[in-house]
């Protein structure tokens, strides 16, 4: 008896969660994951090279407050998923902001298209807390602090991508991956850190740890 062959079903096409009625704006809320990349990747080299060629610091203490800049982005990450994006909201308008910020994400988080920032988020963002740490760090030194802050933002970008999209065989990417998708599945909340659970040790908010 000859078996049947049963042809392959195409993979069914993801449809997103649409957030907005106006056509616009719903394009707007998607991003292709290399975007990031190529919009934050420019402004960090620009501030570097500012820092270099403008002002003429030395690579030294340019190479230090950078490094702080990525340090300051992994407290500033975990600050706003835990109070931001988990805000807990009483009220109509504040829980569709909640949700178009990050509760979208939790509802369906494997959309590749709305796993990193969109620009239309990130720019407000980005530009409060320019000015956020104008009132601390002076000219020039906020100019590497600014690069080394977006670098951190991007390693999280990408960090996030790739937990709920690659299989990350590397121990330190592995354990991050598990760690983040216990943030989703796990139903113990806590776990807001994504590039580095430190924070989340520091103040406490690991189940895991508890």
């Amino acid at each position: 008896m000859t078996p049947t062959l049963i042809p392959m079903q195409p993979d069914k096409p993801h449809e997103s969660i649409r957030l907005f009625e106006n056509d616009l704006l719903e394009r707007l809320s998607h991003v292709h994951p290399i975007t990031p990349l190529l919009m934050w990747g420019p402004i960090s080299a620009w501030l570097l090279w500012r820092s270099f060629s403008l002002y003429e610091l030395s690579a030294l203490p340019v190479l230090l407050i950078a490094l702080a800049g990525v340090f300051i982005w992994t407290l500033s990450e975990y600050c706003l998923h835990r109070f931001l994006f988990h805000f807990p909201a009483n009220n109509k308008v504040s829980r569709w902001l909640v949700f178009l910020f990050h509760g979208n994400h939790h509802e369906d988080p494997k959309d590749k298209t709305r796993l990193v920032m969109p620009p239309t988020g990130a720019i407000p963002i980005m530009a409060l807390l320019y000015l956020l740490f104008g009132l601390f760090i002076p000219q020039p030194w906020i100019q590497p602090f600014c690069a080394g802050f977006i670098v951190g933002y991007l390693i999280y970008d990408y960090i996030h991508y790739s937990t709920h999209h690659f299989p990350m065989r590397n121990p330190v990417a592995r354990f991050l991956k598990h760690y983040h998708l216990k943030h989703h599945h796990s139903g113990e909340g806590g776990r807001y850190g994504v590039s580095s659970p430190l924070w989340d040790w520091v103040f406490r908010s690991d189940p895991g740890k508890g």
